[in-house]
């Protein structure tokens, strides 16, 4: 995980310091690292609820970006029917910054909505509005409880160059929550257990998520900054919402944020309970001026993370805002979105990338510690939009129901 100069740098390594000679430790709830309802206002609000954002070089074509986000995770497959709609009061936005300044501002940004859901056996239709002001509209995949998935739905837009998917897709995070848990709390307590990591169930396994991935040309992206582009997941609504006696709801105003997703882990693991519904509606901008700086260097310091690399992993959330750095110009190559080395996480972020044992290795000094589940219960596919079909209901006899809570 890169580091960057500059006065932040300078001063996330002064404030770990003091801390760590000051001997503060915050009170810490137990933290979980995936953004799945890690605020009251997102766990209030699934439809807005960013659970994870990816963003590589499509492999079998580096000139074109793969950006994905998903929202409204742990959907059962007995609920693939009644929970397979996208809010169409939600604004989903990738912000893309390409000037590499410090400020954190994004320079362009893609728009997805969609149209209401007025059947269970009909597409919604997305409209997308691209960074060039293009404009285009695509099917979402419907879905059914047959024991196969139907196909993915896939639109591409000729004029623009840009591939579209959106629907459940599995949900492609891997990581276990109860083990991570248990471990943090080992921690906090003065006590650290790392057999507490090898339970090695993915609690992600058996559960489907609500998918948006586009495939854009990297021309589209690029700025000042040449070949690195920073991605950064957005939902929005707007202001005002009115509830009639009939139950249509209408909505009117600004468009105001809801839940915003970068680097995983941030929000969920080193922002404090009491911040997490600040921490969404800030932007990557407030992270450059130090808005959530001193919590997370506080966290880190009480997971027993040492100067040296909480200025690694706070500079990632801090110097120049919390945006996935993608390199355009690092190859990245076979299956699954990609499996070479060196061309993952921190380096955007692919379905295969397992970020958790990379923050952890961080976490604990880099010392080798890992959550032992290393890869996605289900294969990745190998064209876009890469991620798995969602996860059917089972055949009459099947008792295990795929999950590995």
């Amino acid at each position: 995980m890169r580091t960057h100069s500059g006065n932040w740098k300078w001063k996330i390594g002064a404030l770990a310091t003091a801390l760590a000679l000051g001997m503060i430790v915050n009170p810490l709830p137990a933290a979980i690292a995936a953004d799945h309802a890690e605020s009251t206002s997102v766990a209030g609000d699934p439809g807005a609820d960013i659970a994870d954002v990816y963003a590589f070089l499509d492999p079998n074509d580096n000139s074109k970006v793969i950006l994905a986000m998903d929202v409204e995770g742990f959907i059962v497959p007995s609920e693939l029917l009644n929970l397979s709609f996208f809010s169409p009061d939600v604004l989903y936005r990738f912000e893309i910054e390409n000037t590499g300044d410090a400020k954190g501002k994004a320079d362009k940004s893609i728009d997805i909505t969609f149209s209401p859901q007025t059947s269970r056996s009909a597409p919604q239709i997305a409209t997308i509005r691209l960074p060039n002001g293009q404009k285009f509209s695509a099917p979402t995949t419907v879905q059914t409880l047959n024991a196969t998935a139907n196909p993915f739905a896939v639109t591409a837009d000729p004029a623009s160059g840009v591939s579209f998917f959106a629907g459940l897709t599995d949900d492609p995070f891997f990581f276990d929550i109860v083990g991570f848990n248990r471990f943090v709390g080992s921690v906090l307590a003065g006590a650290p257990n790392a057999a507490h990591l090898s339970r090695g169930r993915d609690s992600f396994a058996g559960y489907n998520v609500h998918m948006i991935t586009l495939s854009v040309p990297a021309s589209m992206l690029v700025g000042r900054a040449g070949n690195e582009i920073g991605i950064n997941g957005v939902t929005l609504r707007q202001k005002q919402t009115h509830r009639e006696e009939s139950g249509k709801v209408k909505t009117d105003g600004p468009w105001v944020q809801v839940d915003r997703m970068a680097t995983p882990a941030v929000n969920t693991a080193l922002i404090p309970f009491a911040r997490k519904n600040e921490y969404n509606a800030a932007t990557p901008q407030d992270d450059a001026k130090g808005q959530f700086a001193g919590d997370i260097v506080a966290t880190l310091t009480a997971l027993g993370t040492n100067a040296a690399n909480i200025d690694i992993l706070a500079s990632v959330a801090v110097n120049r805002g919390d945006y996935l750095r993608l390199n355009l110009a690092q190859v990245n190559s076979g299956p699954g979105g990609g499996n070479n080395a060196g061309a993952g996480f921190p380096n955007g972020r692919r379905p295969g990338d397992d970020v958790i044992d990379t923050l952890l290795f961080f976490i604990a000094n880099q010392n080798p510690l890992g959550d032992n589940v290393n890869a996605n219960d289900v294969p990745f596919g190998n064209v876009f939009p890469f991620f798995a079909p969602p996860h059917q209901p089972r055949a009459t006899g099947v008792i295990d129901d795929g999950t590995r809570n």
